[in-house]
């Protein structure tokens, strides 16, 4: 049975002034397929986009006799400050736990609000498949997952807490002697990377961001922090993969399922 017509998507990411971050995304968005009719818009948190924020979107879904809106946060983490600005702008907290220059949003339609990437196994799957290439001894071999962190209580644990679910996860998929994280805010690179040199100082050691695209962090920021360090850097984000478009699909259809929009 198909979802009633009244039902819409908005992909919420949170864009970049490089277009080709942006168009990465467009094109994982421009690439779902689901087994009926909807529309799907993408948006950008970030107004560089023109016509492309957050409220054009409800907009359009709106404008278009949208009566529901399966929102789907295509962010790699809860701990990201920015969810909880988005939250609170959509309505489905009453205040920000943070400032934020974010307004609540025109919103007619009802909403669901769909999980980040988290620690889902789509995930995991994308780095055991990123690193395969280049570990020849699992046995031998330390992978340090990076990702962006916070600085603020709360936050920064959260995404601790999805990153280390997704090291168990990549761990049991690759067989590797470690997988370990660290975060970008606060600086925990440079000390991770110490202790696993110092207490396996015969394994080798893989650095993979965990980023959605690639940007100003993988391509400075990362290779700034470890440049004194010997260790491989996988120099990529998450997209592009069809994977991203799979989750994305899997998102919206468990949305229909569980809000019974049939």
């Amino acid at each position: 049975m198909e979802p009633s017509n009244n039902t819409g998507v908005l992909i919420i990411c949170h864009g970049s002034k490089n277009n080709r971050w942006n168009d990465l995304v467009d094109e994982a968005v421009g690439d779902i397929t689901l087994p009926y009719d909807i529309p799907v818009v993408c948006s950008f948190l970030e107004e560089v986009v023109e016509g492309r924020c957050i409220q054009d979107g409800i907009d359009e879904l709106e404008g278009r006799g949208i009566t529901h809106i399966i929102v789907v946060p295509l962010f790699v983490s809860s701990g990201s400050t920015h969810m909880d600005e988005i939250h609170y702008a959509l309505g489905a907290q009453s205040n920000p736990t943070i400032p934020t220059d974010l307004q609540p949003f025109r919103m007619k339609a009802q909403m669901t609000l769909c999980d980040p990437l988290d620690d889902h196994p789509i995930v995991a799957e994308m780095i055991a498949a990123k690193i395969q290439p280049v570990i020849h001894q699992p046995e031998k071999e330390i992978i340090i997952l990076v990702g962006h962190g916070s600085n603020e209580s709360g936050f920064k644990e959260k995404w601790e807490q999805g990153m280390r679910s997704v090291a168990s996860q990549v761990k049991e998929r690759s067989h590797v002697k470690a997988v370990d994280i660290a975060l970008l805010l606060p600086d925990q690179l440079p000390s991770t990377l110490s202790k696993w040199k110092k207490e396996e100082p015969n394994c080798d050691i893989t650095v993979v961001p965990l980023f959605l695209s690639k940007g100003y962090f993988i391509n400075q920021v990362i290779p700034s922090r470890i440049s004194t360090i010997s260790c491989r850097y996988i120099e990529q984000a998450m997209l592009p993969d069809p994977l991203i478009t799979a989750w994305m699909e899997q998102q919206i259809k468990d949305a229909i399922r569980t809000q019974s929009l049939v």
